[in-house]
């Protein structure tokens, strides 16, 4: 019992801690959790097994909650916070930012809710659909890459003087989504086959990657944007009844299920694709699912390795794990369900409290101030971390991620950059089409 209780205490420790820093914009927990297995591998012993893998389980709880805060109030969001941002935002705008927060928050705890509702059958029913859809992935996953693509249908409202304006006003963000996805995809086949990056630093590659396809272009906007923040209300009680809550859980979970068992198919995308499949047009709905989608895929992901008969290794948590951890019995399988419990209460609670002590910061300091000193960490950090080599990443990516930003395209078609090499690889093609570019 006392063993127990000591790792319940490491979980929490880690939702605390990463409560803290998922407030630092685009400082993702994968590149904490890859510091801290550098650290270990220097320093045997400090941590063990079943210890780590507890940590981990608390810090990436408290990230899925808690990143919600510089997505919605600091303009860096990371692939699965970033479809909050828009209606986000118009609360912001709207002076209701912190009800925007208690949203994704409630959506959040739905989304631990239905984690720990389903973890008695978690294997029994998804073992099946494993054994089932494994030998399918790669066409199943292409099928989610034309979908996200034919999302992006001509969308137009008809303007301009001529055929070529009028035909160019409905085409450019069908053209500009398709552009992005191309070069992201082959930015990824770039950083798969040629890494820029020393092998020892080999799990932050994507890391500069991500900062500049999601957050610099979207700080970059804050700043050039002329648009002051208004007075924020700290609402008591947010406007959403119980069946409201009911349906955005329920698209959220369905959307970060799906995410959390298919492989690179993100939170971002996964609630994107439940979204369509629900039907959803209220905002409320849109950043509730979002919360609970983020949450159910970030945390199942790893929730799902330690289930017994499954052992289903999917996200970045999980597969830092397997070298050091691999769980044996449902002792640990339950274990880990009641920390999810108690991480994912305490998680909220530091949203809450760090929720307004980021609108009194932006009432007190200027938004622009904000975004220039965000960005100065956005660069500091992939520094830090990946040298020169990762600022030439972000530098490249930032030219792609802006696209979407300047011809009103989906952020989502950055995905490319993992979607095209997985897909490519898991169809068996993947390195005859990197010889085709003269990458191997």
């Amino acid at each position: 019992m006392a063993h127990d209780m000591a790792l319940i205490a490491y979980a929490l420790v880690g939702t605390l801690v990463a409560s803290l820093l998922a407030c630092v914009p685009a400082l993702h927990i994968y590149n904490v959790a890859g510091l801290i297995l550098l650290w270990m591998a220097r320093v045997e012993g400090v941590i063990a097994p079943d210890a780590l893998a507890m940590l981990f389980l608390g810090l990436i709880i408290g990230f899925a909650v808690v990143n919600t805060i510089p997505s919605l109030f600091f303009g860096a969001p990371d692939e699965s916070a970033v479809w909050i941002v828009l209606p986000g935002q118009k609360y912001l705008m709207q002076g209701r930012g912190f009800e925007a927060a208690v949203l994704t928050g409630v959506g959040s705890l739905g989304g631990i809710f239905v984690l720990v509702a389903l973890a008695p059958f978690t294997a029994q029913i998804l073992s099946p659909i494993r054994q089932v859809i494994q030998p399918h992935l790669h066409w199943l996953l292409g099928l989610v890459v034309v979908y996200m693509l034919m999302s992006e249908w001509p969308k137009g409202s008809g303007r301009g003087a001529t055929w070529p304006a009028r035909l160019w006003d409905g085409w450019k963000s069908l053209t500009a989504g398709l552009v992005t996805f191309a070069l992201s995809g082959l930015l990824g086949l770039i950083l798969t086959y040629r890494p820029l990056l020393p092998i020892e630093l080999a799990f932050q590659s994507l890391m500069p990657a991500f900062v500049g396809l999601f957050a610099v272009p979207w700080v970059l906007q804050n700043i050039l944007s002329r648009a002051g923040i208004p007075k924020q209300h700290l609402a008591r009680s947010v406007d959403v009844t119980p069946g409201l809550i009911a349906r955005g859980v329920g698209a959220g979970a369905l959307g970060g299920l799906l995410a959390a068992f298919f492989p690179v198919v993100t939170g971002g995308i996964g609630g994107f694709i439940a979204g369509h499949a629900t039907a959803q047009r209220d905002d409320r709905l849109f950043v509730i699912s979002q919360g609970a989608s983020k949450v159910v895929y970030y945390v199942g992901a790893l929730l799902f390795f330690f289930a017994p008969g499954l052992h289903l290794t999917r996200g970045g948590m999980a597969w830092m794990l397997t070298p050091r951890y691999t769980p044996y019995t449902p002792h640990e399988y339950w274990l880990a369900v009641a920390a999810t419990a108690l991480c994912g209460a305490l998680a909220f609670v530091l949203l809450l409290w760090l929720s307004r002590a980021a609108l009194a910061l932006i009432g007190r300091v200027d938004y622009h101030l904000i975004s220039w000193a965000t960005l100065v960490v956005l660069i500091a950090l992939v520094a830090a971390v990946t040298g020169w080599a990762g600022l030439l990443i972000m530098l490249a990516a930032t030219g792609i991620g802006l696209i979407p930003v300047l011809f009103h395209s989906r952020r989502m078609n950055c995905m490319g950059v993992l979607l095209v090499p997985i897909l490519l690889n898991m169809a068996g093609v993947g390195s005859t089409v990197a010889g085709w570019l003269g990458l191997v």
